[in-house]
């Protein structure tokens, strides 16, 4: 099947890695990870110029019809582009996405949106809520939604304000959201975490809600963040009385010696490789008592079957070609994982044939042995095949499962490598099967922006397009269609349901 929409332009790029986003890349990883994203006061994610070359490269390429305008849209026969929101009052990036039932539920670093997609073709914002606090990572369950706050705040208001994180009286943590009224959500509490949340995971039971945070140390100067960092925040949340929200456990995940803790070492032991200080992302499969965990150079599973006291099982390195575990996906049958290495951060160009196809890429495993006894085996790479110019930050990025049974289809956003459908069912033989993207936001400077977070719910691909906005994609293929059959009352991603119970 032809997967280009115009037949006249050729998709197989061949851009090199100008000298500056060369330069830049190596900057990125010899400071480590640009905490996907960091906030946007950092220099990291302000847009920086490349080199004249690349920026004449981007340009050509353009010329020759070899990647897209600049914000044009293409995309493979399969793929409809249904609608577009654009970013309306709260004009930040655009991060993370959640659905319960006609509603998705958007994050961005100035608080978060909520859309009525009742229609597909003309979703509507029902309400928006200012509350800053990078990078707003978003969840729900029944009447509460949960939003990490990952930046130093005067305090833990959705009035408060930035401050430097060496600040004894700095705020971060947890936020809890009443949405029974999905036109005014009520904010109901708040719980404070060693080094805040940058992302979290639910684990949703009857009467409580578990919510695992992961945040990870960035330095020892940090009063609320000292090493070793090597575990994860568990709260447990009443259901019917939130407002006593609270951490009830801060499990070791790698015990060790030193003040480090057992994780990764990083370099310059390992080049290249982030030392482990605590995790990015975590997802759970409850329907199996698993979770697998992207630890920035660690990637573990662990058992949940007593959801406040998660039990590593296995723990897995590669100090090849993964720079930073960013996030995790499991098969229907629990018997692979799909890990994510976001090399350089996110606000890097490594999408190009320079930095080639293992490495920014994903990294598919296979889970051997039953029980506890169960280990992660590697099988391959995967990444997109389309080259990106150097003005565009590319690398494997948020994605959930296409529930069909029997097969192992995933979609994937790729910053501006865009949205990636993908098929994983023979472990060691991945391929691509469908694609959206736009072109550069920018041919001249290296901009953040592209797809944050793209997710398949009730028939549809939605897309959070950190500065574009909310995407509609349909998606129409033999090998897809039966997903379509599968409704979903609620959806996180990083709790994955069982789709076929």
């Amino acid at each position: 099947m032809t997967l280009l929409q115009d037949s006249t332009r050729t998709r197989r790029r061949r851009l090199g890695v100008g000298a500056a986003a060369a330069g830049l890349l190596a900057a990125l990883l010899a400071a480590g990870p640009v905490s996907a994203t960091p906030d946007p006061g950092d220099r990291s994610t302000a847009p920086k110029s490349v080199s004249k070359s690349a920026e004449t490269e981007a340009e050509a390429a353009i010329a020759a019809g070899e990647i897209p305008g600049q914000d044009e849209i293409v995309h493979s026969d399969n793929i409809q582009h249904l609608a577009n929101l654009p970013k309306d009052a709260l004009p930040n990036y655009n991060t993370d996405l959640a659905f319960q039932g006609k509603y998705a539920f958007a994050g961005n670093y100035d608080g978060f949106r909520i859309f009525d997609i009742s229609n597909p073709k003309a979703p509507r914002t029902v309400s928006q809520v200012l509350c800053p606090g990078s990078q707003n990572d978003i969840s729900v369950s029944g009447n509460l939604l949960f939003l990490s706050t990952d930046s130093s705040r005067s305090d833990n208001s959705c009035a408060s304000t930035t401050q430097p994180a060496t600040e004894k009286s700095s705020w971060e943590g947890m936020k809890v959201f009443d949405i029974s009224d999905k036109r005014n959500p009520k904010y109901v509490a708040a719980v404070e975490t060693a080094c805040g949340s940058h992302t979290h995971t639910l684990v949703p039971e009857k009467k409580d809600v578990y919510v695992y945070v992961s945040s990870y140390s960035p330095s020892a100067s940090f009063p609320d963040c000292q090493p070793p960092h090597d575990g994860i925040s568990v709260i447990k949340v009443p259901r019917k009385a939130p407002q006593k929200a609270a951490v009830v456990n801060f499990p070791v995940l790698f015990p060790g010696e030193g003040a480090d803790g057992g994780g990764n070492p990083g370099a310059p032991t390992n080049p290249g490789v982030s030392k482990t200080t605590g995790c990015h992302d975590i997802t759970v499969l409850p329907s199996e008592d698993l979770a697998a965990g992207a630890c920035m150079g660690d990637g573990i599973l662990f058992s949940i079957k007593d959801p406040a006291n998660p039990k590593v099982i296995d723990r897995v390195q590669d100090n090849v070609n993964f720079a930073f575990w960013h996030s995790a996906t499991f098969n229907q049958k629990a018997n692979k994982v799909v890990f994510t290495d976001e090399l350089g951060g996110g606000g890097a160009a490594t999408c190009n044939a320079e930095i080639g196809q293992d490495r920014g890429a994903d990294g598919i495993y296979d889970i051997v042995g039953k029980g506890d006894k169960r280990k992660l085996v590697f099988r391959s790479y995967f990444k997109i095949p389309r080259h990106q110019a150097d003005t565009e930050n590319c690398v494997a990025h948020n994605g959930s499962l296409i529930p069909v049974k029997g097969k192992d289809l995933m979609v994937q956003a790729w910053y501006q490598g865009g949205v990636s459908v993908w098929d994983f069912t023979n472990s060691s033989k991945p391929k691509e099967i469908g694609y959206f993207e736009r072109g550069p936001v920018s041919t001249d400077t290296l901009t953040l922006g592209g797809s944050w977070s793209a997710y398949y719910y009730n028939g549809y691909i939605y897309s959070n397009d950190i500065q574009k906005g909310f995407d509609v994609l349909k998606l129409s293929d033999k090998r897809t269609d039966p997903a379509k059959r599968i409704r979903m009352d609620e959806l996180n991603v990083q709790t994955q349901p069982d789709y076929f119970d």
